[in-house]
């Protein structure tokens, strides 16, 4: 499997990055039209098998299994995760169908995401409240006979510019009179649904996504009591669910993106030269290529051990690794990509090379899916508790 993605990587998706950039730049940044060229690859990897390796139920892949295979689509965070259907918010929003939908949930929703016919979004976080504490939402969701009402406001629901998007899973309050880990509910949207508003796109580090980080209002938006994802009351527990996976698959591939970094920047150290010899053989720059090496190779290190504590112990014993990989990886991967920046020089800060876009993707994974501070505390809290229960010598994993 690793052979043939690694070809796949080198022959198609890494030579197709070009016609990618080129037909958004000719469309419009504010054209979120799919470029052919990623229909084409999809087909592709379908044929060669490289398709839904994310979900261990269709694959038959372990979490460690597919952590080298996403570390490798890192290296094209544009295209490669998208051709073999495992792209966010896709990939998380299948799980959680997977686990949690209905028979007539999976067979309207799940079965055309497995196929790669549609796409959809996930819209949680909110403008007006601190949303890495899920439980700050203020998002409606009543029920009203047989439908439930949907009100309020959502921004960053990625995916929901993109023509394809067909469905939004909606995170919001069934019963702010809960306890506070019971309030919040998931429910499915289609997004044709009547008072769905699309408000804007949002860029990232001025760079706007083809398929988009939307702000979105709901007004008195009823979908049918059916499209309940899981029970009332369970939203909050479903979150967790889908963002443990999702969490490593974002660090494995922000791996893959840094050695992508680390390659351009020492194939720039060895053809330029200054001061009288190429740059990879001045002092400091060997110590670039060097720190680089170390860094992510200790981060591969540890999302495996997330990957592995998840295949043997699952979602919760492997909370507190998975919070570390996701405080490392990125940061691992902003450094090197910095180097790599610096290494080109002028080059490094323009469109001619993918560092900027790589530099802008990782800043903001330091952010969704939990902010570093969210998981420094919840590891933080994970050692207290066993220094309260001795401190003993435990196997770590």
């Amino acid at each position: 499997m690793s052979e043939t993605l690694v070809e796949f990587m080198n022959e198609h998706v890494l030579p197709a990055e070009r016609d990618y950039e080129e037909y958004r730049a000719r469309a419009g940044h504010h054209d979120h039209s799919v470029p052919p060229v990623v229909e084409e690859l999809k087909a592709r990897a379908r044929e060669r098998g490289l398709w839904n390796l994310f979900l261990p139920a269709v694959s038959g892949l372990s979490q460690l299994d597919y952590a080298g295979l996403a570390e490798m689509t890192g290296w094209s965070i544009p295209l490669a995760p998208e051709a073999i259907n495992g792209w966010a918010p896709d990939a998380g929003n299948m799980e959680l169908l997977h686990l949690f939908g209905t028979d007539e949930q999976r067979k309207r929703w799940l079965e055309p995401l497995l196929a790669g016919e549609i796409r959809s979004a996930f819209s949680m976080t909110e403008k007006e409240v601190a949303s890495s504490d899920a439980t700050n939402i203020r998002t409606r969701i009543e029920r009203d006979g047989d439908t439930y009402v949907i009100n309020g406001r959502k921004w960053w629901t990625t995916g929901l510019a993109d023509p394809r998007c067909a469905l939004l899973i909606v995170m919001g309050k069934t019963d702010p009179d809960a306890e506070r880990h019971r309030q919040q509910s998931m429910i499915l949207v289609p997004v044709d649904t009547p008072g769905v508003t699309v408000l804007r796109d949002l860029p990232v580090f001025g760079r706007y996504d083809q398929h988009g980080h939307c702000e979105v209002v709901y007004d008195d938006v009823r979908v049918p009591a059916a499209n309940l994802l899981g029970e009332e009351g369970a939203g909050f527990a479903i979150a967790q669910a889908r963002l443990g996976p999702g969490r490593i698959h974002h660090c494995m591939r922000a791996i893959g993106a840094a050695e992508r970094a680390l390659s351009l920047m020492t194939t720039r150290a060895a053809a330029r030269v200054a001061f009288g010899k190429p740059l990879a053989e001045q002092g400091v720059v060997q110590q670039q290529i060097a720190e680089s090496r170390i860094a992510i190779d200790q981060a591969r290190l540890l999302c495996r051990l997330a990957a592995r504590t998840i295949d043997l112990h699952g979602n919760k014993a492997a909370a507190p690794y998975v919070s570390a990989a996701k405080v490392a990886a990125p940061r691992m991967a902003l450094e090197v990509i910095d180097r790599a920046i610096q290494v080109h020089g002028g080059a490094g800060i323009s469109d001619d090379v993918p560092l900027t876009a790589m530099y802008g993707w990782h800043r903001a994974l330091r952010i969704l899916d939990g902010p570093d501070e969210v998981h420094l505390r919840s590891i933080a809290k994970h050692e207290l508790k066993r220094a309260a229960a001795g401190g003993a010598i435990d196997k770590p994993w």
